[in-house]
Parts: C-alpha cells; sequence; structure tokens
C-alpha cells in the first residue's frame, strides 16, 4: 500500500509541472503612449489545455490608480489545429486623466486552482505642453458671438410675408362676392347664320370642282348633288327633304305653284334615280345640264333679306342667378384663403420672434 501511495505522488510531481509549463499569460497595451484622456486597450490572453478552464481577474473601475477601466469584453475563445490547445483573450479599454508614468502590475489568471501572472507592464500618459514657448496654439475662451446672417435661414418667412398681401387681397374679392350676390352676367358671341340659298351654292360650287374627280362614277356625283339639293329644300321650305323620295319632294313643291323650276328639278331627280337604280350612264353634257338645273332652281326660288329688317345681333347676353354650387365654392375659397394667412401669420410670428432673438 504505502508503494502505491508513493508511486502516486511522483506521478502528480511529474504531471504538474507539464501542465504548468503548458500555461502562458500575456499581456499587452495596444499604445503605451498616450495623449490624458485617450484610450487604449489591455489585451490579456491564456494558452492552457482544452481540458482545462481559466478564471480572469475581475477589475471594477480601475486597474491602479489614475488608470481607469472604461469597458471590459467578452472572452474570446480559440482553438489550436488539433483542438488540444485553446487560447482565450480579454480585453480592457483604459484612459487616464492623469499625466504620469504608471506601471501595470502583473495579471493574475487562475488556471485548476493555479494562479499564473503575465510580465508587468508601463503605460506613460502625456499632457498637452501648456508653456508660455507657444502661446499661439492655444486659446482661452472666446466671448459669446452672434450667429451670422443666414439667407436660409430667413427665405421662409420672406416667402410668408410675400404671400401674405396677395392673399389677403383674394379674401376682400372673395368675401365681397360672396356677400353682394350679384346675378353673373355672360355675353356668348352669336356666329351669323349662313344662308339656306348661300350654303347650297357652295355645295354645288365644291362638286363642280371635284366634278374630274367624281366624273367616272356617276353614282356618286348624282348622290352629292341631290343631297345639296335636298338639303336646301329642307332649310328653304321647312320640310323633311332628306327622308322623302324624289317624287314625295316634287308633290310636296308642287304646293309652291312655280311649276317651271319644279320641272327643271323634277328631270334632275329623275336622271339621279335612273342613275342609282338603274345604273343609267349619263352623258357629260347631260350631267352639266342637271348641274346648272340645281343651281338654278336654288338662285330663283331663294329667299332674299328683308331690307327693313333690323340685323341680327353678334352677341347675346345671359343674365343669371349665381347657383348654390358657385356659393359653396366662393365659401370653401374663402375659407381655404382665410386659413393659409392665418397660417403664416403664425409662422411670422413664432419664426421671426425666436430668429430675432438669436440674431441680436
Amino acid at each position: 500500500m504505502k508503494k502505491r501511495i508513493k508511486l502516486l505522488i511522483l506521478l502528480v510531481s511529474f504531471v504538474a509541472p507539464t501542465f504548468a509549463q503548458d500555461v502562458s499569460v500575456t499581456a499587452k497595451v495596444d499604445s503605451v503612449e498616450l495623449m490624458i484622456g485617450d484610450q487604449t486597450d489591455l489585451v490579456v490572453q491564456v494558452t492552457l489545455p482544452s481540458k482545462l478552464q481559466a478564471k480572469f481577474p475581475i477589475y471594477t473601475d480601475t486597474i491602479v490608480k489614475g488608470i481607469e477601466i472604461l469597458e471590459t469584453s467578452p472572452v474570446d475563445t480559440t482553438y489550436s489545429s488539433d483542438k488540444s490547445k485553446m487560447t482565450l483573450t480579454q480585453k480592457f479599454k483604459l484612459t487616464s486623466f492623469d499625466a504620469k508614468l504608471y506601471l501595470i502590475p502583473p495579471v493574475d489568471v487562475e488556471v485548476d486552482g493555479q494562479v499564473y501572472q503575465s510580465t508587468p507592464l508601463s503605460m506613460k500618459v502625456e499632457s498637452f505642453d501648456l508653456t508660455e514657448a507657444n502661446p499661439e496654439e492655444f486659446f482661452g475662451p472666446k466671448d459669446i458671438q452672434s450667429p451670422p446672417f443666414m439667407w436660409g435661414d430667413w427665405s421662409l418667412l420672406f416667402v410668408c410675408l410675400l404671400l401674405i398681401v396677395p392673399l389677403g387681397f383674394l379674401v376682400i374679392y372673395i368675401l365681397k362676392r360672396l356677400l353682394d350676390n350679384k346675378p353673373i352676367i355672360r355675353r356668348i358671341k352669336l356666329t351669323p347664320e349662313i344662308p339656306a340659298h348661300d350654303e347650297a351654292i357652295e355645295g354645288i360650287e365644291t362638286i363642280r370642282l371635284q366634278k374630274s374627280s367624281i366624273q367616272s362614277d356617276s353614282k356618286a356625283y348624282y348622290t352629292a348633288l341631290t343631297d345639296v339639293v335636298r338639303k336646301y329644300i329642307q332649310r328653304r321650305f321647312g320640310f323633311n327633304a332628306l327622308e322623302m323620295t324624289s317624287s314625295e319632294i316634287i308633290e310636296q313643291l308642287l304646293k309652291t305653284g312655280n311649276d317651271r323650276d319644279i320641272a327643271d328639278l323634277k328631270k334632275l331627280f329623275t336622271t339621279a334615280d335612273l342613275v342609282k337604280f338603274a345604273k343609267h350612264s349619263p352623258l357629260i353634257n347631260e350631267n352639266d345640264a342637271n348641274l346648272v338645273n340645281a343651281l338654278e332652281f336654288i338662285n330663283e326660288t331663294k329667299e332674299l333679306p328683308d331690307p327693313e329688317a333690323k340685323p341680327e345681333p353678334t352677341e347675346k347676353i345671359i343674365v343669371e342667378k349665381r347657383s348654390l354650387q358657385t356659393k359653396i365654392a366662393l365659401g370653401v375659397g374663402f375659407a381655404i384663403t382665410l386659413g393659409v394667412i392665418i397660417t403664416c401669420l403664425v409662422y411670422i410670428i413664432k419664426e421671426g420672434a425666436d430668429l430675432l432673438r438669436n440674431f441680436f
């Protein structure tokens, strides 16, 4: 039994140094020299076998007197390629507001109950040179200065001021129109009506000018010619000649008592019916004769203007009461414009007071 105990003690004494040799603690400062108030990182790394556990020190607010700890990062773990070892890293963000040379004591890391230490570190904190040798590099506190005049700060205020005047006139005009309730007077220009015979003669002249293009198509020629005559008869004599047959038109015209004019017109309608329905092919001189007959019929039956009649007015005046929709539109326009004016005034008073207070 004693031999076994001695063997176990010998084995532990042999293994413990092996583990101790496998554990290393290092610490470094990113910047060993820094200006007062600047920040730097204290990086602590522990390399140990993966089977072991390490416990980093817990600092409160300072690591030594004069060096403050602003932030402590979580422990970062990385493993070797064979997973047999691992490296634990923790960072402490440091700063100092006292210019001097500091000695940072070794960092203690506990690994499975045994404490391992890093090497001590030094850090120098420097202050600004406030000697009288370079007084121009440093300036004392400045007096309170007035801000410069910027057009951008005043542009919207000026726009509101410019809008107030026309909007005010617009409100007065709308209110006046809303209260007076005067009737609306409109003037409509009247286009004089073309007399029936002038319109018919113009149509026959158009057919004459286009005769060469429609001469080969007799049906189109007589259709255009009879349409002009039918429209003239309808306007001149007051019956619907466009919807009547040729015989009905002649029968209605016989009541006027002008047999000669109707006889010539009857020849035109007879030839037109033969061309349309019997495929009759009239001669060229026959076409010209029917065109002349139509023109003579129009000239002999046209209604001459009464020399004693008053000329027709060229414009018409319409007087009507203001509608409810117009009144509602005026009221809504008045309310909106007045609201815009009030908003502009509130903005001008508020922003103007703030700008003047800051400026002066």
